[in-house]
């Protein structure tokens, strides 16, 4: 029988850095998968970026848990649900690349960032740059995001207008405040074009860096920051700045090394990139969900007035009293995930949902709708954030009544809590039992769910 035919990857297309890269296979690799190849040349590229959700439900209705696509130029696999998200994330077999799932799609873009990096090298460069993430230094950016925020919100006030630009456009300035130490103006504005140019083309639907396209203008955008930061590196290495930047500039690893210039620019551009964009997406679901829910912006404006007052900024080490609006947060990232669909790549055969997947497979999973799944999210789409807790680990699926209910006490605290959380009279106590009732809840599981 002959072997499967391989597809090199393109330079062009793909950068310069893929010799590694497992060959891409044949389409006729996953005719077993079922699914739907989409319309010529784009597949089913423009229905995914059009409506994501939809686009998830229709598939699985039709074909299953596990079905075939094609976009961005090639097929690849979906596996759904919170199995499939076990498998891949957890991946305790090391089976799943990372740098070849996401590379396709930035590796012309963010080349060697840290969520392109696989296994070793990951963890390595993770222990590295996390000298920048410590107590103190991140005291000193709280400090000056208080500051960034303060002042954009005080112009703000008594205005109309569209939010999303907005948040964008002060996460972006507070990126450059915080994570390069430069002040606002001209230099923080060129910086921020160029980070634009190479998130929008990341969804671009052209993928060559031809003239006039997005791809185009984010290749020219990544230019100029490695140019900008291999500039600055040496200048930062001899100063004690506070910001990411100077603090990554001085990093070591593990034999007392430090990064290579070229490791720095690259972590930057990565970096900035991960602190703007998903954040701004992240905040403004929230602010829109918080408009639909007026009594849910009462109940957080209270917290943040009984944690700092009025005109203040929240210290760092305050940051843990914030419980309610960590909960409408993460109900907010649960609704409206700003990262939809996670890919990677398979570097071996594997099998899931009954089906055999070959090495080279584009895989991807889908937390989107995960969170939607009745199953573990009674009344899914209604947005509930102490409530959302309760039904995920308190939900008749994953937290049954169990025989020995009435002589565990862990289970009996448990219930006690969960029963307060449920309670909807005391709301503002009630959140307060959620978190004890949480950590009680690895004790409490019934036997036979161990």
């Amino acid at each position: 029988m002959n072997a499967p035919t391989t597809i090199e990857w393109s330079e062009r297309r793909f950068g310069p850095e893929t010799a590694h890269w497992m060959p891409r296979n044949a389409e006729t690799a996953l005719d077993h998968i079922p699914g739907d190849d989409g319309i010529p040349v784009l597949g089913t590229t423009l229905a995914q970026l059009k409506d994501p959700v939809g686009f998830t439900n229709r598939m699985v209705a039709q074909h299953g848990k596990v079905y075939r696509a094609k976009s961005f130029g090639g097929r690849g696999v979906s596996l759904v649900g919170p199995e499939a998200n076990e498998l891949v994330l957890f991946d305790r077999e090391k089976i799943f690349s990372s740098e070849q799932g996401w590379g396709p799609v930035l590796n012309l873009l963010f080349p060697r960032g840290l969520m392109l990096m696989d296994f070793e090298k990951h963890r390595a460069d993770r222990k590295t740059l996390s000298v920048a993430f410590k107590p103190e230094p991140m005291r000193h950016y709280a400090g000056a995001l208080n500051e960034g925020i303060g002042s954009r919100i005080g112009a703000w006030s008594g205005k109309s207008f569209k939010f999303y630009p907005a948040i964008k456009q002060l996460t972006l300035d507070l990126a450059a405040t915080s994570f390069l130490g430069i002040p606002w103006g001209p230099e923080a504005e060129r910086i921020n074009k160029a980070f634009v140019d190479m998130v929008q083309a990341s969804i671009g639907i052209i993928r060559v860096p031809m003239p006039f396209t997005a791809m185009g203008r984010g290749v020219a955008g990544r230019k100029f920051l490695v140019d900008y930061f291999t500039r600055l590196v040496p200048e930062r290495r001899a100063s004690e700045g506070e910001d990411i930047f100077t603090q990554i500039c001085h990093a070591k690893d593990d034999d007392g090394e430090y990064l290579s210039v070229e490791a720095i620019v690259d972590h930057m551009n990565f970096l900035m990139m991960a602190a703007h964009d998903t954040i701004t997406s992240s905040i403004t679901s929230l602010v829109w969900l918080l408009a639909r829910h007026p009594e849910w912006q009462d109940r957080l404006r209270d917290e943040m007035l009984a944690v700092a007052p009025a005109g203040e900024g929240v210290g760092h080490n305050s940051l843990g009293e914030l419980e309610l609006t960590e909960m409408a947060f993460k109900e907010a990232l649960r609704l409206i995930p700003p990262v939809p669909a996670i890919p990677r790549r398979a570097l071996r055969d594997f099998e899931f949902g009954g089906y055999h997947i070959p090495a080279g497979t584009n895989v991807g999973i889908n937390p989107s709708y995960t969170h939607m799944m009745a199953e573990y999210w009674p009344d899914p789409e209604r947005f509930d954030p102490p409530g959302a807790a309760l039904r995920l680990y308190a939900g008749e699926n994953l937290f049954p009544p169990c025989a020995d209910d009435a002589s565990h006490p862990d289970r009996r605290r448990l219930r006690a809590r969960l029963a307060h959380v449920a309670d909807p009279a005391p709301e503002r106590r009630a959140h307060r039992h959620l978190r004890p009732a949480l950590i009680l809840l690895r004790r409490a599981r019934c036997p036979t769910l161990r």
